[in-house]
């Protein structure tokens, strides 16, 4: 695998994302999450080429830790990597959010898999399938 710096985004606080203690909601954190999952999965080609296939992404499970606090105008980055295991069903994306001056305010771990459209059942060896489809794997794996 080529070593290349993780794909991220960068988004600003905006006050409608705030709670009533002046700092960003907790559900906020898992959207930008989401939506650094999916501008990877979009640049990878996972969407266009699972799709064909009739299998779609399915979250199964997201952990969150609170590091720091995220206030309005704040910028920060959201990285986003894959990690896979031999003969799992599922696989892994990881969420950094850092302030722009290097302050981590919160890491994501997501459990996902694939899941047949039709059977709406997972399938097995998402690497493997990825892999067939022509998925950037290293962009995926970026690290």
């Amino acid at each position: 695998m080529t070593e290349r710096a993780p794909f991220s985004i960068q988004t600003k606080v905006r006050t409608y994302e705030l709670d009533p203690n002046g700092h960003v909601n907790h559900a906020v954190y898992h959207q930008y999450g989401e939506i650094a999952r999916t501008e990877l999965a979009v640049a990878a080609g996972v969407m266009e080429g699972m799709l064909k296939q009739g299998i779609g992404i399915v979250m199964l499970e997201s952990h969150i830790r609170f590091r720091r606090e995220l206030h309005f105008g704040d910028e920060v980055t959201v990285t986003c990597t894959a990690r896979f295991e031999e003969d799992k069903k599922v696989f892994w994306m990881d969420n950094v959010i850092t302030k722009l001056d290097g302050t981590v305010s919160a890491e994501i771990e997501s459990t996902l898999g694939l899941m047949d459209l039709d059977k709406r059942k997972l399938v097995p060896g998402p690497f493997e399938r990825m892999q067939d489809a022509g998925i950037d794997l290293d962009l995926l794996r970026a690290a």
